[in-house]
């Protein structure tokens, strides 16, 4: 007979459920829809909302205005997420997000963060020398490019809006979703086409 070994964490996951359930604030079945949509959360959600937004004019200017209600237009789940913000790329400005504090990611639309986001030297760099960081992802900005660092937070989630590559032109939506990778979304690279 094999023994099941729970962590304190494990317990007090167990006992936060339990009581929110007795107190009638979500259900089980709530609880296991969040935790069903959460783990199948991927890059590929965001991306999709990103090729949307570049080839609709409409959905762009909602995107931008409340990320939460446009991703729920495409069926991404955000009922009990913090809400979204979407930051647009320009020829003139770049953004960058970071948790400064911990790990606060919009994982309805990108999934789990990957390791490096909730490490405490990509922390640092972004805030201290966020060119340099992004020059070890690859991505060289211009001097006249402006550099936008924005942190997330456990109140407010963002993602960014990258610009569209050149050459894309009369793409269709899946073409351009896959092109977008993570980290486009985090602003640390550019989406490229091969």
């Amino acid at each position: 007979m094999s023994e099941v070994l729970e962590t304190p964490s494990d317990r007090l996951l167990a006992a936060v459920r339990q009581l929110l359930t007795d107190k009638g604030v979500v259900s089980r079945e709530e609880i296991s829809e969040r935790i069903q949509a959460t783990d199948a959360a991927t890059p590929a959600q965001g991306a999709r909302m990103v090729a949307k937004a570049w080839v609709d004019p409409a959905f762009r200017a909602r995107m931008l205005a409340d990320g939460a209600k446009a991703a729920e237009e495409l069926g991404i789940p955000m009922r009990g997420m913090p809400p979204l913000g979407v930051l647009e790329d320009t020829a003139e400005e770049h953004n960058l997000v970071v948790c400064t504090l911990c790990s606060c990611y919009p994982r309805a639309v990108l999934g789990y963060p990957p390791f490096w986001f909730k490490s405490a030297a990509y922390r640092a760099r972004a805030v201290r020398d966020p060119r340099g960081l992004l020059r070890e992802f690859g991505t060289e900005l211009p001097q006249a490019v402006k550099l936008r660092v924005v942190d997330s937070t456990a109140d407010y989630r963002w993602m960014v809006l990258p610009l569209r590559p050149a050459g894309t032109e009369g793409w269709s939506e899946e073409q351009l979703a896959a092109v977008v990778r993570e980290g486009d979304m985090i602003g640390v690279t550019f989406p490229k086409v091969s």
